[in-house]
């Protein structure tokens, strides 16, 4: 932000002293104005369109994880109905790939923007334990079915986080976005601003503006990896005894 302030001055002032002695910046042709405008208004309406869109993704990677952990937690708490050994065994298993989860394989998302082959297999190895216990009685057939739902719920869950894990705006995008930054910031040098505190003031700040929103779209572009990522807390707080 400072840096994109900083070089709208320094061109303003570069402009003024380069401009002729009989320049008149009060003579601005309306057209001018009017297509500054407009270009204004659609490039926010394009920024605020993105902002949406990566916010939206980010809320869906959050919500992905939500789910995931409350299923895996579901699991864990239902199969109290099990026989001990059963049921010890398939805590054992949850609690095996959520602890891989927090203190591995997010470093992995932050870092490479993916999941772990191992992650995958820890989880498998809980369907596996889920799926091929044979209840014993009818209670035990009863919590089986909701069992086996909040298996695929998980997986399902974890299939969605490992496609949230990548950046969500194409190039094309962002070479549009800061393509019309550049067009949008220098309309401002079209109505010849001058070299008073105010229009110096308005235009570090109209720049500082949308170098902030880009910032913004950026870092919620990706949102396992960046400054306001998505955070592995859900797992921390329904599993609060796991360990690496």
């Amino acid at each position: 932000m400072l840096a994109a302030c900083a070089v709208v001055v320094v061109i303003t002032l570069l402009r003024h002293r380069a401009a002729a002695e009989d320049e008149d910046p009060n003579e601005t042709p309306d057209v001018i104005e009017y297509m500054t405008m407009w270009i204004g208004v659609i490039y926010a309406i394009v920024l605020g369109l993105a902002i949406a869109g990566v916010w939206e993704a980010r809320n869906a990677a959050q919500d992905h994880v939500q789910t995931e952990a409350q299923a895996l937690h579901e699991i864990s708490e239902r199969v109290r109905v099990y026989p001990p050994d059963v049921r010890d065994a398939i805590r054992a298993d949850v609690d095996a790939y959520v602890g891989y989860v927090v203190h591995t394989e997010w470093r992995t998302m932050a870092d490479d923007e993916r999941v772990t082959d191992r992650g995958t297999e820890l989880l498998h190895k809980v369907r596996e334990a889920v799926t091929d216990y044979r209840p014993k009685n009818d209670f035990e057939a009863q919590a089986y079915q909701p069992l086996l739902d909040q298996m695929a719920t998980a997986d399902q869950a974890r299939n969605a986080r490992a496609d949230s894990t990548g950046a969500t705006m194409p190039p094309v995008v962002w070479w549009g976005l800061l393509t019309g930054a550049l067009i949008t910031v220098g309309m401002v040098f079209a109505l010849q601003i001058r070299r008073t505190g105010r229009e110096l003031v308005l235009a570090g700040l109209f720049s500082a503006t949308i170098a902030f929103m880009l910032f913004l779209i950026w870092d919620f572009d990706a949102p396992y990896s960046r400054g306001i990522a998505v955070t592995a807390e859900p797992f921390q707080s329904l599993f609060p005894g796991i360990t690496g």
